[in-house]
């Protein structure tokens, strides 16, 4: 079992910065390499990959719409992903996930839902204009 929870949300004005943290708990987070994921979903719209770093910790991937505002690292010691967020912009409005894979290709080129199993609970974040 992999146990996500998701805190920092809020709201902001654009052009304003949040940073997003996530912990991990688990049998399964404790035992094995883990990909992970933040990914956020609008009203009415398919949840979209933000940022993600592989079980082998290579390189991050991010979503175009995001890369060069938005930052994610893990910090292995505390069992903590984050997600670092610069110059928000209205559009970036969404509840916001984190979550884990064991699949050795998450967070590799695309980042899809698909490929994660374990998801928090989610926490909201509005940009107003």
């Amino acid at each position: 079992q992999v146990h996500l929870v998701e805190s920092g949300g809020g709201s902001v004005q654009a052009g304003g910065s949040l940073r997003l943290s996530c912990v991990a708990s688990g049998d399964t987070w404790s035992r094995y390499q883990m990909g992970v994921g933040w990914f956020r979903q609008a009203p009415g719209k398919e949840r979209e990959g933000v940022a993600a770093i592989d079980a082998n910790y290579g390189s991050p991937t991010y979503g175009d719409s995001v890369k060069g505002r938005f930052t994610i690292s893990r910090d292995n010691a505390k069992n903590t992903l984050y997600l670092q967020m610069n110059n928000l912009k209205p559009e970036d409005t969404g509840m916001y996930y984190c979550a884990a894979s064991a699949l050795a290709s998450a967070g590799r080129g695309a980042i899809s839902p698909a490929d994660f199993s374990y998801w928090g609970q989610g926490t909201q974040v509005t940009v107003s204009s």
